[in-house]
């Protein structure tokens, strides 16, 4: 590694050290939020590392999430955490493994009906199947885990992500991606196997959601298919990767912090106008800053030095 390397690896771990003491502030709200900030820029993020060299926008983050989350919620009584956890994470990586190959071959508008459409069915079969084998359509998830835990488990997945993005990112299946992402035709008759390049980050994107779905499930004490499937999620993570930037890894984050502190002073004050926020995030991102503020951070700096 170079020395730019090691300063961005070293700001990357001072940044995080610092988000790890805000529950030591002892202000709830402040944890309350931190808690949404950092589920939002462990999704984005890994959703970012699928979507943002392919270009495929994938709708199926709820479908993932909800999964993850119904593990923890119909195996607390009996599995230890840790152990849900990590069968969350098995759990996200075949579901989304099975969707990669059964989907991936497709492209643009269809690959983004399927995905969206993936999640409602996924959640039309927990409520069947609840309805019909388990007499109720929810699940109580009484546990002793605060949301400190949570925080703190959620900032370990986001430096996991991030590092798991950064090596990616200098690995022959990043420049595999990113071919994919330019020509698939192209990078198809270079010798990539662009089927198995884009399960493989599929999977990854997949299983992350999966464990955050898992993680977060403490956070509520009864779950049902309607909150743990909501598509609402899909188009939120979207929104904010899209928002801050997939050229670069940090990017999401930026797009994270401030639509998720807009996100939560427009639900207080003007609740029943969420979507109108959602469709105006949407119109934004396309005709005003296709590339994200990272776009724009990298345009301005490009035109300082060269007035420089």
């Amino acid at each position: 590694m170079n020395n730019k390397d090691w300063r961005n690896l070293g700001l990357a771990a001072l940044g995080l050290a610092i988000a790890a003491c805000l529950p030591l502030s002892g202000n709830g709200y402040y944890l309350t939020i931190g808690v949404t900030i950092a589920m939002y820029t462990v999704l984005a993020t890994s959703w970012a590392l699928f979507s943002g060299p392919t270009h495929y926008i994938s709708l199926a983050t709820a479908a993932f999430y909800g999964l993850g989350t119904y593990v923890v919620a119909m195996g607390i009584d009996d599995v230890p955490y840790v152990i849900l956890l990590v069968i969350a994470l098995g759990v996200g990586a075949i579901a989304a493994g099975l969707v990669g190959l059964a989907t991936l071959r497709l492209s643009g508008v269809y690959f983004v009906i399927f995905t969206l459409g993936l999640a409602e069915m996924t959640r039309q079969v927990v409520t069947w199947i609840q309805s019909n084998w388990g007499g109720h359509q929810g699940n109580y998830v009484l546990t002793d885990i605060t949301e400190e835990m949570i925080y703190w488990q959620l900032l370990a997945v986001a430096a996991c992500v991030y590092l798991v993005g950064w090596l990616i990112g200098r690995s022959r299946l990043g420049f595999a991606l990113k071919i994919i992402g330019n020509d698939e035709v192209v990078a198809a008759h270079s010798g990539i196997n662009t089927a198995r390049s884009k399960v493989i980050l599929f999977m990854v994107s997949g299983m992350v959601a999966a464990l955050v779905g898992a993680i977060l499930a403490p956070r509520w004490t009864y779950i049902e298919p309607s909150m743990a499937f909501s598509p609402m999620l899909s188009f939120q993570v979207v929104i904010m990767a899209l928002l801050g930037g997939v050229n670069r890894l940090w990017g999401p984050l930026v797009g994270v912090i401030p639509f998720t502190l807009l996100w939560e002073a427009v639900s207080i004050s003007f609740p029943n106008q969420t979507l109108l926020l959602m469709g105006v995030a949407f119109l934004l991102i396309v005709y005003a800053i296709p590339h994200g503020f990272v776009g724009l951070i990298e345009k301005y700096n490009a035109r300082f030095r060269g007035d420089g």
